[in-house]
């Protein structure tokens, strides 16, 4: 590998030493100065959407509570309003993730969260898991402390807001045996907002879904 620097193959004089120059950090742009002292605020119908699905048990008590749900849907189109078209899928690495369930309106989630006492269990989190390099998603109902129902499907992302799927296998698990089901359902969402803390999701049926970014990672 040819040298970096060639030097001459004769006696040089002693270098002269010089103090060390420390460099001035650069200046940050005005859009990182901006964002310092303005930071961006999340739009205040998040918040408002928080306040009215915090007591609804994930969505069980909104389906005799119209007004509520009403209420719900008009901060969910608002938040939809704030980047109109925005698009929400095309960073694998934002959408990707272990995703919790807050709130949702799927008639199927709920029946199994309302009755899983008839089979002397509890559901616990309730994890929409998406892996977009994978093309993956499975959705996941768990009965501690190692129970768990998975639905596992394929995904295609449709930039600007679309995610395709096909459930391809289902199975209700526990520690040391499995229930497989037969596959079912396909369609698409639209992730109509989505931020470092939640995702709110459309679907085909027009349900809605709320969910957090779960502080663990579920392993399918």
């Amino acid at each position: 590998m040819a040298p970096l620097l060639f030097v001459p193959n004769k006696t040089l004089a002693p270098p002269i030493l010089h103090a060390r120059h420390r460099f001035a950090p650069r200046p940050p742009s005005a859009a990182a100065f901006l964002r310092r002292f303005f930071p961006t605020r999340p739009p205040a119908a998040k918040a408002d959407l928080l306040r009215l699905i915090a007591d609804q048990g994930r969505g069980l008590e909104t389906q005799s509570a119209p007004s509520r749900l009403a209420d719900i849907i008009s901060c969910i189109d608002a938040l939809a309003a704030v980047s109109p078209g925005a698009d929400t899928v095309s960073d694998a690495a934002k959408l990707s993730g272990t995703w919790r369930l807050l709130w949702t309106t799927e008639q199927e989630q709920l029946f199994i969260v309302r009755n899983a006492p008839f089979f002397r269990t509890a559901a616990g989190d309730v994890l929409q898991v998406i892996d977009v390099a994978s093309g993956a998603l499975n959705n996941v109902i768990t009965f501690p402390p190692s129970g768990a129902f998975v639905v596992n499907g394929d995904i295609e992302v449709q930039p600007p807001q679309r995610v395709n799927f096909r459930f391809t296998r289902a199975a209700l698990r526990g520690n040391n045996w499995e229930v497989p089901f037969p596959p079912f359902g396909k369609g698409w969402f639209d992730t109509v907002y989505l931020d470092d803390d939640i995702r709110v999701a459309k679907d085909i049926r027009r349900d809605y879904l709320v969910v957090e970014r779960a502080p663990y990672s579920w392993d399918v």
